[in-house]
């Protein structure tokens, strides 16, 4: 699961069976197949696919280079290619080229443990950025730092790695789109007919072949691929976000490979959520913390002057929706993009002060400062690209990853009652995911995530605010992954926990990536510092 700003947001939101008859070659271990609980006999074919994939990547290893200038990795950044296939059922046909990147680790040789592969999250979240917590010398990750080599990756069909598009770029950011609460069945029309048009987008621009392959299953594959060309006999995995669903299958494709896997901010791994229920307890979350930070603008009515109460924040917000839909603000600002904006402090406390000033500045007379916020930059033209990618790939993995309602009167019964109660994200959410309701490919059955056999124990970090990936999530993967332990972070709601200061959170992930010890029982922790205006 990913924020996607200021056009788009995201929803976000098997067990192993016998050994592969061969034992793989130096960096890779031998491969489980899928069982039937994971999607029988075809799984089967891909999990012998991905050993043979692996095996391939581990002879072949990885060219570390400078980064390509226009990447915006300088030196000491590396970068390189893993080959994995695009369909691992068919593991000697044609292979598409991941793009990955690592910063090696700071200590000596003796201190080194390997390799931390990183994923943000989604889907289509990069996480080539990440060893620049190396270079930038993050002080959370100084000491794992020396232990480890940072590694990121752009996943199957995001960024530099064979990347998909669902519509033209320029036309996906033009603004102001179409208030998501409709006001008519003629809106709702309107909107099905978009949702529609995208799916059918989607197959045009990037292939059914490459669309039919876009899942979790097979970006974990990949993963298990890069870790065998890193050279790695286990992985070392940091998944945040949809990186913990990633994370939540790798280890019940490849429970055998895992050495230390950190999982923070969980997508409940339940078939039954995968992927249209999640994203309606989003909705459900999002209006909570949505009202968490309402309480906070109104408890620092000295600095933003919006009101003291929550009811009087929210009558502000409603004001400003309300002009924002008769006449969109600088000609760009509707309330699409105004829910594209802020909707990042529900995200993240680290938004809370900046969607407030902008919000107090709007109402102070300045309105450049939320046009500046909220509207799209039509001239960025690598940057809208970047964001069209990255909301193809979040709706090809999710419409793909597993069956979504056909029938028009479910999706709306079912956002029409949430609505009422929870009107912030909700119809903005649905429209989002309605093209799964008209899919061009076959849609797959979630893969049934629980420990196999030879499965560490993996550390969940989870806030119990959490809006984005609600915090049942979190409950859900630690019943099924045995072993496991929580660390929640109560009364806290920021989504991605281990990059924030909290020095009860902090050094229990540390220790964890650098001895493999886990706490005797689960840790409740008090919440990180609130943000100050």
């Amino acid at each position: 699961m990913r924020q996607i700003r200021p056009n788009r947001r995201t929803a976000a939101l098997g067990s192993a069976g016998a050994l592969v008859a061969a034992t793989l070659m130096a960096g890779a271990v031998a491969v489980p197949t899928a069982n039937a609980a994971s999607g029988g006999s075809g799984q089967d074919r891909e999990m012998r696919g991905a050993a043979v994939a692996a095996q391939r990547a581990a002879k072949a290893g990885i060219d570390w280079q400078d980064c390509p200038t226009d990447w915006g990795l300088a030196k000491p950044v590396q970068c390189g290619w893993v080959s994995v296939p695009l369909d691992y059922a068919k593991p000697y046909g044609k292979q598409i080229k991941l793009a990955v990147d690592r910063v090696g680790n700071t200590g000596t040789k003796e201190e080194r443990q390997g390799a931390l592969v990183y994923n943000p999250g989604g889907p289509g979240g990069s996480g080539m950025r990440f060893p620049l917590r190396v270079v930038n010398k993050a002080p959370l990750w100084t000491d794992v730092a020396k232990a480890y080599d940072f590694v990121g990756f752009d996943p199957r069909g995001v960024g530099h790695s064979a990347p998909i598009s669902c519509i033209d770029p320029q036309e996906f950011v033009k603004a102001p789109k179409a208030d998501p609460v409709p006001d008519s069945e003629a809106d709702k029309r309107a909107q099905r007919k978009l949702a529609r048009e995208y799916a059918e987008g989607c197959a045009e621009r990037t292939g059914k072949a490459m669309l039919a392959q876009m899942t979790t299953p097979n970006t974990v594959r990949d993963l298990d691929v890069i870790r065998a060309a890193l050279g790695e006999k286990k992985l070392n995995f940091l998944g945040v976000s949809y990186g913990t669903y990633i994370g939540a299958v790798y280890g019940t494709l490849f429970p055998g490979h895992v050495r230390r896997m950190i999982v923070d901010s969980v997508v409940n791994p339940s078939r039954s959520k995968i992927w249209y229920e999640a994203n309606l307890d989003q909705d459900v979350a999002f209006e909570g913390r949505w009202k968490d930070w309402e309480d906070w603008v109104a408890a620092n009515d000295a600095a933003y002057h919006l009101g003291k109460t929550r009811a009087a924040v929210q009558a502000k917000w409603l004001e400003l929706r309300a002009t924002a839909k008769k006449n969109p603000i600088g000609g760009l600002v509707g309330p699409a993009e105004l829910i594209g904006f802020f909707q990042s402090a529900p995200y993240y406390d680290s938004s809370w002060a900046p969607v407030a000033t902008v919000f107090s500045k709007y109402f102070a007379g300045d309105t450049q400062a939320l046009v500046d916020a909220a509207a799209p930059d039509l001239t960025d033209t690598a940057g809208n690209a970047s964001s069209e990618n990255g909301n193809a790939v979040y709706t090809a993995v999710e419409c793909t990853d597993a069956k979504w309602p056909t029938s028009w009167k479910k999706w709306d019964r079912d956002n029409t009652r949430l609505n009422k109660n929870y009107p912030f994200m909700t119809w903005a959410n649905a429209w989002l995911n309605l093209p799964c309701a008209t899919w061009p490919v076959k849609q797959q059955t979630p893969v049934n995530v629980k420990s196999g056999k030879g499965l560490p124990g993996v550390l969940i970090v989870q806030s119990t605010n959490d809006a984005a990936t609600p915090y049942d999530g979190a409950v859900e993967l630690h019943k099924r992954f045995k072993g496991s332990r929580l660390i929640t972070e109560k009364g806290a709601g920021s989504h991605g926990v281990t990059n924030l200061v909290n020095s009860c959170i902090n050094p229990r992930v540390q220790s964890y990536l650098l001895t493999g010890k886990l706490d005797a029982a689960d840790v409740t922790c008090t919440p990180h510092a609130t943000p100050t205006p």
